[in-house]
Formats: C-alpha cells, structure tokens, sequence
C-alpha cells in the first residue's frame, strides 16, 4: 500500500502507544489482524474448530476490510500481528515501528487480462495498462511477473486503482487491458470473463507473511508459538478435506456465494520463514520506487522462534 512520509509520526505514535499500555496483559487474548482472502483461512477454521483453545492460547480474530485499516489498526496497537508482506514490514521499520516476520503466509493473487483485450499472455500487455495498488505487494507482484516475461520496463504500463472492486469492474468493463488483484476477486474475475495470466501458485515471491509488533514477539512468545501449533492442525485439515470449508468461505471469510463456489483452494505449507533472496529482491524493487531509504538485513526482520523445533 502507499505510504506517506507523514507515517513516520504515525509510527513514533504507536510505538510509544505500545510501551505505555502493554501488548501482554495478563490473560489478554492474541490479537491478529486478517483480511477476507486465502491467507486468513486457517485462522479462521482454527477460531471456528476452537483449535486455538484446545492449544490453550485466547486469539482474536480482527477483520479488516482493507489494508489501509488493518495497517492503521497495527501501528496503534490495536492488533499484536497482522498478516501482510514483506514490503509493509521493510516501511514499518523504516518508519520507526518495530516488527518481527514470524512466517510466510500461504495467499493467492495474480494477473488477470481483461475479456476484451485479447490477451493470450503477460507478453500481449507490453504498452497496455494494468490496473494496481500503487507500491503495493500487487505492484510488486505485477513489475516483477512482467519483468520475468520478458517484457521491458519502458513496456510495463501500470494504472493506480487503489480500490480493489473498483480495479475489478474496470478491467471486466475493459478499461483496462488487466488487472493485478488478490483472492477472492482473482476467482470472481475468472468467473465474469477474465483471463489468467499469472498467479503466485505458479511462481510465488514468497512475500505475504504474518508479521508482529517486535514488542508482542518478546512479550508473548509462547502464545504465539500457541497459536502456530493451531493453525497448522487447521492448515492440515483444509488440505485434506478442502470442500468442507466452502461455507466458511462465505460466512466467514467475506468470499461472495459465487467466489466460494468456484474458488480452487491454496494448498498450505507448514509455516516457514521467507528467504534472504525473496527480501532482498522485494527489498531491491522498492529501492528502484524510492520507497526503501534505508539499508536492512534481511536476518533483523525476522523471528523464526514461535515455529522452531517442530
């Protein structure tokens, strides 16, 4: 997502926020924030199956709309973690709010042309628009598929559409030759005509991860580690029986009854941490943007604890 230079104070704020008020109150639940898409379905089968209570940890499962409310929500305290990406988490420390990578996160997102284009592939885009979330883990995701197509950057034509329905019903509607967009929208695209191009099943950057605040992961490290074992016993379960969570992608994870029909379920990995490479490219893409001003080693954003030893 964009971020403004005045997120520097806005960072300052909650981290001072999060010292006077304590993220590890005794007994107090996990706070995790999530968005309606393929990475939060663990969360939200373990919340259901009360995995989380059989792991003796109280969770709390905030939705967010939007990644600008899930980010604000986070830099106030309002949540320990969230699930978001390596990008958010490189701009948080540069900002001045401390955050640890905890895992990789297992979502879905691609690049979808649209039914009037005439697009066949990522090479038939070269000149033509495609919609995005400028600075955003889509842009990322769009520049870099692009690049590795062959198509030259003069040639990567990116349009900002910053609200994803919107992006949607244009690239359907033509107004743009494709569109970068997450799940459930990427499935809801496919569903009304467009063509994909791309997804992050094919080639993932390995990118969105779930991230805490530096202080929850000092202060809360056992619930958290808790709180893995149970998404994991989740994660395993969808994998073997995935049909059986279509209703929770309509009552609970905000996908329509069209989307959670037709959708075609992620296969999740046991958590992981992502790879010095993946950051340093995702590092080195938001260098190019100026959007990344200072140096970070990979290693200082990352906390492997709460899933070592498994």
């Amino acid at each position: 997502m964009p971020l403004g230079k005045n997120l520097t104070i806005l960072y300052a704020i909650a981290a001072m926020t999060l010292a006077l008020t304590g993220a590890a109150a005794q007994g107090a639940p996990l706070r995790i924030g999530i968005l309606p898409d393929a990475d939060s379905l663990p969360f939200l089968a373990a919340e259901s199956e009360d995995l989380f209570a059989a792991e003796g940890v109280p969770v709390k499962l905030i939705r967010f709309q939007n990644p600008v409310e899930r980010d604000a929500a986070f830099q106030a305290g309002a949540v320990d973690g969230v699930i978001g990406d390596t990008l958010a988490a490189a701009l948080a420390v540069q900002g001045g709010f401390p955050v640890k990578i905890t895992s990789l996160t297992d979502g879905r997102y691609g690049i979808v042309a649209s039914p009037t284009s005439g697009a066949q592939s990522l090479a038939d885009l070269a000149g033509k628009p495609i919609g995005i979330s400028l600075n955003s883990i889509i842009h990322y995701a769009v520049d870099t598929y692009m690049t590795q197509a062959g198509v030259p950057a003069d040639k990567i034509s990116v349009l900002p559409v910053p609200k994803m329905p919107v992006r949607l019903e244009m690239v359907l509607g033509g107004q743009t030759a494709a569109a970068g967009l997450p799940e459930p929208l990427l499935t809801v695209a496919q569903l009304r005509g467009a063509r994909l191009l791309v997804s992050s099943d094919d080639n993932g950057l390995g990118a969105g991860v779930l991230m805490f605040s530096a202080q929850a992961v000092q202060e809360r490290r056992t619930d958290i580690e808790k709180m893995y074992k149970a998404y994991w016993k989740a994660a395993q379960r969808l994998n073997a029986n995935p049909d059986s969570y279509r209703p929770l992608l309509a009552s609970q994870a905000g996908f329509s009854a069209e989307a959670a029909a037709a959708w075609r379920f992620v296969v999740y990995k046991k958590p992981r941490l992502p790879s010095d490479a993946d950051m340093e490219r995702a590092f080195a893409w938001m260098r190019s943007k100026g959007l990344l001003k200072i140096s970070i080693v990979p290693a200082s954003l990352l906390d492997g604890g709460p899933i070592s030893g498994w």
